[in-house]
């Protein structure tokens, strides 16, 4: 039947599939728009349509009454819906919005991604927010770059785009509303969400190394960790002598080895919920770093070598996130 849910629901779909098609043309994906007449849209707002309506009756009576006044006063707010149409126009017209990279973030937790905007003219009041998400507020935009945080907050493992962003303004009177939907090829990754593990590791060590000091940096003589305050009586050999030169006082430079083997996660395809062991090993990865132990991964047949430090967490993560959604995989198929 055409008045079917179903049916409905077909035609919302295809109508909005086309709409998404006309605007990827007219509107194409860049990382810096500047608008102009080609993406600004304008309507009447219902105060707007309000107003039209008040002119049309002010101008009836006017034409019935043969009175001068009312009829004026119709033209005269005419003129002022004209007026607020052209500087709703010029409040976007001009506008740059360009893209900038977002903080790394866990899944389930909110996205802020920073859109930075500047105007030759200034603009005001500006609506930002991206489809189905809470509104962003910048009450003044000028030349100088302002910066605003645009929340996404169904955030989920891996690759997240959340769509075009919609900048809308009621300036000056809100009788009209100019808006645009600009695609500034926003996407971001995000990690899997860290859940405790109650199971221990599995170690690929040797019987005599005890499980809470495998991997873990101790003194040593193999790796530079960094500079700390020089003790009486060390050898002059680890004076940083670079850093006396510039006047930063007298430094020791601080070696580290690690001690026993390296620890190793891997993942079990076998698990009943392959999502949770994702989370279990995104939470062994925080915790391993945190306590600055050498680490190694075996994940999806991918061999990550054993290191540690800020940027091995991150190129973890990175390949957790990136990990096939194996529920969505799973729904997809029944």
């Amino acid at each position: 039947m055409l008045n079917s849910p179903k049916s409905k629901r077909t035609l919302k779909q295809k109508l909005h599939l086309r709409w998404q098609q006309w605007l990827s043309r007219r509107l194409p994906a860049n990382e810096q728009v500047t608008l102009n007449h080609r993406s600004i849209f304008i309507l009447p707002t219902r105060f707007g349509m309000t107003w039209l309506v008040l002119i049309i009756i002010l101008f009836l009576l006017g034409t019935n009454y043969q009175n001068n006044l009312i009829m004026g006063l119709s033209f005269l707010l005419l003129s002022i819906f004209n007026t607020c149409i052209i500087y709703s126009y010029k409040n976007l017209a001009g506008l740059t919005l360009t893209s900038t990279k977002a903080n790394h973030c866990f899944a389930n937790q909110p996205i802020y991604f920073p859109i930075r905007l500047c105007s030759k003219s200034k603009a005001y009041e500006l609506q930002l927010n991206f489809p189905n998400q809470p509104l962003e507020v910048i009450k003044t935009v000028a030349e100088q770059p302002v910066q605003g945080l645009i929340t996404f907050s169904h955030s989920h493992r891996g690759i997240n785009r959340p769509g075009r962003l919609k900048v809308e303004s009621h300036y000056p009177l809100g009788l009209c509303k100019a808006w645009s939907h600009v695609d500034l090829a926003i996407e971001q990754l995000v990690f899997a969400q860290p859940i405790a593990d109650p199971k221990p590791i599995k170690l690929a060590t040797s019987q005599h190394d005890e499980q809470h000091d495998s991997g873990k940096y101790v003194s040593g003589v193999d790796e530079y960790k960094g500079l700390r305050d020089y003790q009486v009586g060390e050898p002059l050999k680890q004076v940083a002598w670079k850093q006396w030169a510039q006047g930063r006082g007298m430094l020791s430079k601080e070696f580290e080895q690690p001690q026993g083997a390296p620890m190793w996660l891997s993942l079990d395809k076998n698990t009943f919920d392959p999502e949770l062991a994702i989370s279990h090993l995104a939470w062994h990865t925080e915790q391993l770093s945190e306590k600055k132990q050498m680490f190694g991964a075996i994940l999806a047949g991918n061999t990550i070598a054993p290191s540690h430090g800020e940027q091995h967490r991150i190129s973890m993560q990175t390949q957790l996130a990136l990990l096939p959604q194996f529920n969505k995989a799973k729904s997809s198929h029944d």
